[in-house]
């Protein structure tokens, strides 16, 4: 395999991708639509040596010359944000899963010998718990009325607390958001149809990605992005809840990797695969970490006490499938790439519009 198409490789995950790609000796075509919301005005930087046409995947006339001669293709276009996705959900819908569908038929033309989607953690909605004598509890969701009363913590039918488990790739899809949908619909797609016409195809399930990179001025981008801008213009990060849910966060470093293994190991084929670090982290605690790294500890998480419409308590991963499928194993720890993260967005333009973001979701009921 030597020429890969990356969709979406402008964006903070597909620039990194195509990096690793060109140094591992690939040869890398872009295509990117270039939306305002992700790049802003900044000019679009690529890695040396990659091509990019700029288009929509959703356009056939765009798609086809950059499948030509393509060997394979890492789908990353996508629309990404649980919140937004709640009330823009043709917009969602049209650019994740028309745009994949779109890819896929112009693949039936153009065949190549591996497709790698990127799908979701969100897809799992609530991770894995287990109940005090050690029940496996795969199907836990809160109540409405649990989350207006300001209990944010699972619990079983009996009223015990649930406890978080790393969530592994048998956990079943329990859709929250409308992103969540439409990124199932994406994996589900991509390996239907890699069966049917005989293409390797591998879905990478992402977990919580942070790097230098990440676009500081869209606040659905990521919550590490979100507070980093807050942060940078004198204000306290915004933490829904209580800030005691558990996200595991990977870099992007690890992320791009994971790419580049799901397109060369075989036994990858067929199979969703979690990408993460492998530890849970408070959502409390890495604001605070942060602002450490930032030099600015005195600026202490803003804890809201409500929850978005979408959001989910827990979530984090069990990699042992990407240990055992890819040869994966995270380098860049959360505590130990921080610092780095904080001199990207010292010498960076942070826009921040967590406020806008907060303010849009309350105007339709988004936030209770």
């Amino acid at each position: 395999m030597k020429r890969v198409l990356v969709t979406g490789g402008c964006g903070f995950i597909g620039r990194h991708v195509a990096q690793e790609l060109i140094e591992h000796g690939y040869e890398v075509r872009i295509l990117d639509a270039l939306l305002e919301q992700v790049h802003g005005s900044e000019a679009i930087t690529i890695p040396a040596g990659a091509e990019l046409t700029k288009g929509d995947v959703r356009d056939q006339d765009a798609i086809a010359p950059s499948l030509s001669d393509a060997d394979g293709v890492i789908h990353l276009a996508a629309e990404v944000g649980v919140g937004q996705s709640m009330y823009e959900i043709a917009r969602y819908v049209g650019a994740n899963d028309l745009g994949t569908a779109t890819l896929l038929e112009a693949l039936i033309k153009r065949p190549v010998e591996r497709i790698v989607v990127a799908s979701s953690m969100s897809i799992y909605g609530e991770g894995l718990y287990e109940t005090r004598d050690g029940r496996r509890v795969d199907g836990a969701r809160r109540k409405p009325s649990d989350i207006r009363n300001g209990q944010w913590d699972l619990l079983s039918p009996a009223g015990e607390r649930l406890s978080p488990v790393p969530t592994d790739e048998e956990k079943r899809p329990d859709l929250a958001s409308i992103y969540a949908l439409t990124k199932y619909a994406q994996e589900r797609a991509v390996l239907i149809f890699g069966q049917a016409y005989d293409i390797d195809a591998v879905a990478l399930r992402l977990f919580n990605v942070f790097g230098a990179g990440q676009a500081l001025a869209n606040p659905y981008t990521g919550v590490l992005a979100n507070f980093a801008a807050r942060l940078a213009n004198g204000k306290r990060p915004m933490v829904f809840e209580d800030g005691k849910q558990r996200r595991d966060f990977v870099h992007v470093r690890d992320v791009a990797r994971a790419f580049r293994l799901a397109l060369e190991q075989r036994q990858a084929a067929g199979h969703a695969i979690n990408i993460g670090s492998g530890r849970s982290y408070a959502i409390s605690e890495v604001a605070r970490l942060l602002a450490e790294a930032m030099g600015i500890a005195k600026r202490p998480p803003e804890i809201l006490g409500k929850a978005r419409s979408g959001d989910i308590r827990n979530c984090f991963a069990d990699i042992g499938k990407a240990r055992e499928l890819l040869g994966f194993e995270p380098g860049h720890g959360l505590e130990n790439s921080l610092d780095e993260f904080a001199a990207w967005v010292r010498n960076s333009v942070a826009i921040d519009r967590s406020g806008d973001m907060k303010r849009e979701l309350e105007e339709r009921g988004l936030v209770s």
